[in-house]
Formats: structure tokens, C-alpha cells, sequence
């Protein structure tokens, strides 16, 4: 018996939903590292949790502060816009167009 219409579009669009899932939850568990200046490494993961955050020593001289928090902004930043990307990336592979409410 062929599906109507609307119920072929009710599978694609669950089909859609699943793999949609699928591929968020695979980024979500995955790293992404950005290192500044030599003074700071953040490692993040895809559902935005820091995983690791190591500060050069020498990065802790009072007389870097300024230098330490801006290259930790940075770090925080780029890591953060790298998740993102990817996160635009699938949405965009797996339905055509980014910012798709799944």
C-alpha cells in the first residue's frame, strides 16, 4: 500500500530527527583543544564543558595577568566558535539549513 504525502513527509522528518540525534550526541562527546600564546591549552567538548585547562607556570607572574586572561579569552572563544561550526555544519548536511529547532 503506497503512504500519502503527508505521511512520507512524517517519516523523512523523523528520520531527520534521529539522525540529527545521532550526530549531535557523537560531537557532543567530542574534544576540541585550542592553545594561546603558549600560555594556556582549554580542551572543551561539543555539548560545551570544559575538559582540561592547563596555564603555563610562567603564564602565573602577576606581571602576566593581563596577557593570561586575555589568551584565556581567546582560547574560550575559539573553542567555543569551533563547536559551534560543527555544530552548524551537521545541522546544515542533515537538513538542508542551520538553526533547525531538533
Amino acid at each position: 500500500m503506497a503512504m500519502n504525502p503527508m505521511q512520507q513527509m512524517l517519516m523523512q522528518a523523523q528520520k531527520m530527527q534521529r539522525d540529527m540525534k545521532k550526530a549531535m550526541d557523537a560531537l557532543n562527546e567530542k574534544e576540541y583543544t585550542v592553545s594561546k600564546s603558549g600560555m594556556v591549552t582549554i580542551t572543551m567538548k561539543g555539548d560545551f564543558t570544559v575538559a582540561k585547562l592547563d596555564i603555563d607556570k610562567d603564564a602565573l607572574d602577576p606581571d602576566n595577568a593581563d596577557m593570561l586572561t586575555e589568551a584565556l579569552s581567546l582560547a574560550i572563544s575559539d573553542c567555543l566558535k569551533e563547536i559551534n561550526d560543527d555544530k552548524n555544519a551537521v545541522e546544515e548536511q542533515i537538513t538542508g539549513q542551520t538553526g533547525f529547532p531538533f
